[in-house]
């Protein structure tokens, strides 16, 4: 629970934690408002993004120097996780995506997120936008799953491979 939201952003009374569809929740204690914060996650894509039989991954330049990952973002109003996958390949490496299959959902708690993983079949020529610092293209068969958050996709993608 997100204890950093303090006051209501419709009255500006105090909020307090309550009791509220079996979990504590932030909600305004002002008499007459009904605002809850009900502090869901929020819903993000992750690409695993095969281009010319490897896949790529990114370091994003917030990151470690060593630390890549799947491409990923958030999902817009009015688009469908399919198309928001094939938004962010494009806008972030520059690739169209010519094949995308769900590979997962999974929890991201730490993030408070979820993520919904796609295995995205790509063409094109690499180009990569102000977020990402560089990039490597891994052969499927040196792919190292992570373990936690996008890694899971990873691990399973590469399980069913195997299959």
């Amino acid at each position: 629970m997100n204890s950093d939201f303090n006051f209501c952003p419709r009255c500006a009374g105090p909020l307090a934690t309550r009791d509220l569809a079996g979990l504590p929740r932030r909600a305004c204690s002002s008499p007459g408002c009904d605002f809850v914060h009900w502090d869901n996650p929020a819903p993000v894509v992750a690409a695993l993004v095969e281009r010319d039989g490897l896949i790529v991954l990114a370091r994003n330049h917030a990151w470690p120097e060593k630390s890549f990952g799947l491409i990923t973002g958030f999902l817009e109003r009015d688009e469908t996780p399919e198309q928001a996958v094939a938004r962010e390949v494009k806008e972030e490496i520059n690739l169209d995506a010519d094949r995308v299959r769900l590979i997962g959902v999974y929890p991201f708690a730490r993030k408070n997120e979820v993520i919904i993983a796609y295995h995205v079949a790509a063409k094109g020529e690499i180009a990569l936008n102000e977020e990402l610092a560089e990039y490597r293209l891994i052969a499927p068969a040196k792919l190292r799953p992570w373990e936690f958050g996008t890694g899971l996709a990873v691990a399973d993608w590469l399980d069913r491979r195997q299959r």
